[in-house]
């Protein structure tokens, strides 16, 4: 079936027509009230029509009438329409439409006629950029992780569909104390390899993977990183200060490996971000761009971003560190942006990045943060005004925390101790799609319960497989049928007669605007909603309806409806990541 690009389907068109009608009604009732928006919406209840506008009562107001009376002379007023069979007023003076069977099922020809481009928006619009994980590389990526990367992912494929130039980033957090931690971490791992045991910090990186590092740098190297622990031991500070330990441990590392800490820093790093790209790589999880933390020092850009911040009168000077007054920007109290020795902090880095951003000419930049970011947004969006920048264009969608359940048990995740479920082994327990799919279960914004026994069962309660198996009976019934797909785009639909398949077509015609909204919100959970209950619709439709039936016209109309209804599920399901099975 061939693809278009068409983004104005005959379905949506009813929509546009209706709000034709309505504004040549308009014109002739209250002219000097043309640029009042006319809204149509789906009622609720099927017995309410098609679509109903709520006009009359937006004018009630300025016209000083009743809505009702309102009603009555925009309905007199209508021109006639094919693609209406009645019009109603319902209520305080709802006008109510109720489209012909002709106009509910031209949505059908629509998908078939646009296939994979049906619902995509006009290409050409605002050049985005969405950066999501962006996970220290300090370990493997967890459940947390997971859900940032379904929901960045699903948002960027969303936005790409609804027509916006998407760019999807990794900012690659390479430098700072958190690599330090991790590099330290498995050289004294190493040193115990040689039985040079010092005592490990509760507050370094305690997982296997971590020994599996220590191991390799022996493999690769044999003995040159050993030093004696007494040596070690002796570099650390007189403190019972975990943090201070910690600091003095790496400083130890740095001053007896000398330019051999590099390394070490080097192949931590190296081992940990291939492992982060291929667990997001076999998640179906793809960047455009990996941007490294540590080019933004190499390039002077850190510094020159703080520089500018100096001469623009927003930094000072308070116990011989450079400050930022993020509280005239809304923060709860200022920043450090440069200590006193010198060393840039990460909000010094995350002001240059931003800036940096905008100067790669997006429009508008979206961060997908974690929930413990919020008091992140005012610093950030304030450093970038007070750069002369507009702080607007950047827009942050935080994502809230997950809580995962097996057999009724929470499971614990503690990023340093090890003792975390990684995304690795979720996506091995359940499977990719169901991870792709139960992490849209919730707006991003809201925590969220990942049950495991009901994300593996073969159920109707499963609604990845609830979806999954619409789009599998589908297949089952085109196989059986073995005609030629293609001759259905051309099946007159005539015979599409009962409320099940007015209710299916309804579902596919709304599928164009749910994208729109749903891109403008920032919100694939809706699109997981709409295939949940596109998949009702469907199942509802097959369990009370033989498709097969011994009527060419009335098997050439289902059979498109169905396929129709194939093509939808499958645009929506490759939008979050999720596959289509032809079989179950």
């Amino acid at each position: 079936m061939a693809a278009s690009s068409a983004s104005t389907p005959p379905a949506f068109d009813v929509r546009q027509h209706l709000a034709g009608l309505l504004r040549t009604a308009l014109a002739s009732v209250a002219p000097d009230q043309g640029s009042v928006e006319i809204i149509l919406e789906r009622p609720k209840q099927a017995s309410h029509g098609d679509f109903a506008s709520n006009l009359a009562m937006q004018l009630a107001r300025e016209l000083k009438t009743s809505p009702r009376q309102i009603a009555e002379r925009l309905v007199r007023e209508l021109p006639p329409s094919p693609a209406v069979a009645k019009v109603e007023i319902a209520g305080a003076g709802f006008i109510n439409f109720t489209l012909t069977a002709t106009a509910k099922t031209a949505v059908v020809a629509a998908v078939l006629a646009a296939g994979h481009g049906f619902g995509r928006g006009v290409a050409g619009r605002l050049k985005l950029q969405v950066e999501f994980v962006s996970a220290n590389p300090t370990g493997p990526l967890h459940v947390g992780h997971g859900r940032g990367a379904a929901y960045g992912a699903s948002l960027a494929s969303l936005l790409a569909f609804a027509g916006y130039d998407v760019t999807r980033e990794y900012y690659v957090n390479d430098a700072g104390r958190q690599m330090d931690i991790l590099a330290v971490s498995a050289w004294l791992r190493y040193l115990e390899l040689f039985d040079e045991p010092v005592p490990f910090p509760p507050n370094a990186y305690q997982g296997g993977y971590v020994r599996e590092m220590a191991e390799q740098i022996k493999q690769a190297h044999g003995d040159r990183y050993v030093h004696p622990a007494e040596a070690v031991l002796a570099c650390l500070p007189a403190t019972e200060d975990a943090e201070a330990r910690l600091d003095g441990l790496i400083l130890a590392g740095k001053d007896l490996l000398g330019e051999d800490w590099s390394y070490v820093h080097s192949h931590v790093l190296n081992e940990q971000l291939t492992d982060c790209r291929a667990d997001l790589e076999e998640f179906g999880v793809h960047f455009d761009v990996w941007f490294s933390e540590r080019s933004l020092y190499d390039t002077g850009m850190v510094a020159r971003a703080v520089a500018a911040l100096e001469a623009s009168g927003h930094i000072y000077l308070q116990d011989g560190a450079k400050w930022f007054n993020s509280t005239a920007f809304g923060d709860e109290k200022d920043r450090v942006v440069q200590r006193d020795n010198g060393i840039y902090t990460y909000f010094a880095s995350d002001i240059a990045y931003h800036l940096n951003k905008f100067e790669r000419g997006f429009d508008r930049v979206i961060d997908v943060w974690g929930a413990d970011h919020h008091g992140y947004i005012p610093r950030v969006k304030g450093a970038l005004s007070a750069s002369g920048a507009d702080a607007d264009r950047l827009e942050v969608t935080l994502v809230q925390f997950v809580s995962l359940f097996r057999n009724g048990q929470k499971a614990s995740m503690s990023t340093r101790s090890g003792e975390y479920v990684t995304l690795r082994q979720l996506r091995l327990e359940v499977g990719n799609d169901a991870c792709r799919f139960f992490y849209m279960l919730r707006k991003c914004d809201q925590a969220l319960d990942f049950d495991l026994d009901l994300a593996t069962s073969q159920s109707n309660e499963n609604p990845v497989y609830y979806v999954q198996y619409a789009h599998a009976r589908i297949c089952s019934v085109l196989a059986q049928w073995d005609g030629d797909a293609a001759a259905l785009a051309q099946a007159d639909l005539a015979p599409l007669q009962h409320e099940r398949e007015f209710a299916l077509c309804a579902r596919l015609a709304e599928f164009p605007e749910l994208i729109q909204i749903a891109a403008r919100d920032y919100a694939p959970h809706a699109l997981a909603f709409y295939l949940k209950d596109l998949a009702g619709d469907f199942h509802s439709w097959y369990n009370a309806e033989r498709l097969l039936v011994e009527d060419q016209a009335t098997r050439y109309a289902r059979l498109a409806l169905a396929l129709a209804t194939r093509q939808v599920l499958q645009n929506g399901l490759s939008l979050l990541g999720v596959s289509q099975p032809v079989s179950m």
